[in-house]
């Protein structure tokens, strides 16, 4: 009964490969589809490194504080870890979910050309793929620390035991929940920011449609949907499953 979770997890992970397998299959469409996927993910790619390597910044803090109070015998030694993982596997979520993202969009277009049931099966096994990855990593990351604590607080009393296993765990949700506030909010205003720009250049002022290519401010508003309403939203599910 043990291994269920990690098994399950396993399960999960491996079928969101194959999901991805999958997707990569699929043809990406005309010369302008593919250039326009392009650049809304080369957009996504930039945001999102620069997003991460702030976030880091932050986490390298977090750390260091949450350490320091480890020396000051405040805290047990694997809460600074565990806080670590925690927003790790949260960024890795949104990251997976972004990158699946923009890889399905043209192809999702594509397949709407000859058949909307086409079209859906493609978008569907794309969010297929990061739900199977917020519970597969969810649950593999939980298990692990729960087995390793188990097993490294073995000697202890059994109140004592859980009372490390249960901070450590609370410190991996925490972590997370630090991730997905950067990756939400962040993602969330440049969506905004993005959109409300697009409208007003394209729509107002030079009378073109709403999600016109002519418009290069559409590009940040994809780019921006896909940071936000997929990394974000990725980042957020992963809280929410682990905390």
């Amino acid at each position: 009964m043990l291994l269920l979770a990690p098994l399950g997890a396993l399960v999960a992970i491996l079928f969101a490969v194959f999901l991805i397998w999958k997707i990569m299959r699929y043809d990406e469409g005309t010369t302008e589809m593919k250039e326009i996927a392009t650049w809304v993910r080369e957009g996504a790619y930039a945001y999102i490194k620069r997003q991460y390597l702030i976030v880091g910044i932050f986490f390298a803090v977090m750390f260091s504080v949450l350490f320091l109070l480890y020396l000051r015998g405040y805290l047990i030694i694997f809460v600074p870890f565990a806080f670590l993982t925690g927003g790790l596997f949260s960024g890795l979520c949104g990251f997976i979910g972004m990158s699946v993202s923009t890889r399905s969009s043209s192809r999702t277009a594509n397949a709407a050309r000859s058949s909307l049931n086409g079209a859906l099966q493609v978008a569907f096994s794309s969010g297929a793929v990061m739900g199977l990855m917020v519970v597969g990593l969810g649950l593999l990351d939980l298990s692990a620390w729960y087995y390793f604590l188990s097993w490294y607080y073995r000697g202890l009393e059994e109140a004592v035991r859980i009372q490390h296993i249960t901070s450590t765990m609370l410190n991996f949700g925490m972590g997370a929940s630090f991730m997905a506030l950067f990756a939400r909010v962040g993602g969330g205003i440049f969506t905004k920011a993005a959109d409300v720009g697009a409208d007003l250049v394209g729509k107002i002022e030079a009378g073109i449609p709403e999600d016109d290519p002519r418009n290069p401010a559409v590009i940040a508003d994809n780019v921006g949907d896909n940071v936000g309403d997929v990394a974000g939203m990725g980042a957020d599910l992963y809280e929410s499953y682990v905390g």
